[in-house]
């Protein structure tokens, strides 16, 4: 069995800084992408930044410049370190990884973490 735990969030004032983490333990054989979605009240979830097993990384236009997503093979773990946060930045972040939990699996799966709530307030 797949978990994915996020840690990190919490409520910073704008301007501030905040760092996400996300460990994925259980029956990995391997990870493919991971990646951090968000999902603000009243709007679908979308993604903010993802990377490859190979360090290629993607972000949303929001958040270029300002976030920068890593990530750890070795330790199956991926990072989110948040700069300069804007109120607009306030949701529920979540870890996402598209990964084999087995051999004999064909392709990646995509598994998910609880999330973890982030608020930009003064």
């Amino acid at each position: 069995q797949v978990q994915l735990v996020e840690s990190g969030g919490g409520l910073v004032q704008p301007g501030g800084s905040l760092r996400l983490s996300c460990a994925a333990s259980g029956s990995i054989f391997s990870i493919n992408a991971m990646g951090w979605y968000r999902q603000a009240p009243g709007k679908q979830r979308e993604l903010v930044a993802d990377i490859t097993s190979g360090g290629s990384t993607n972000y949303a236009a929001s958040v270029k410049g300002r976030f920068t997503i890593s990530r750890d093979n070795a330790e199956n773990t991926v990072y989110l370190q948040m700069n300069s946060l804007k109120p607009e930045d306030t949701a529920v972040y979540y870890c996402n990884a598209a990964l084999r939990p087995g051999p004999l699996w064909a392709r990646d799966h995509a598994y998910w973490g609880r999330g973890t709530q982030v608020t930009v307030s003064s």
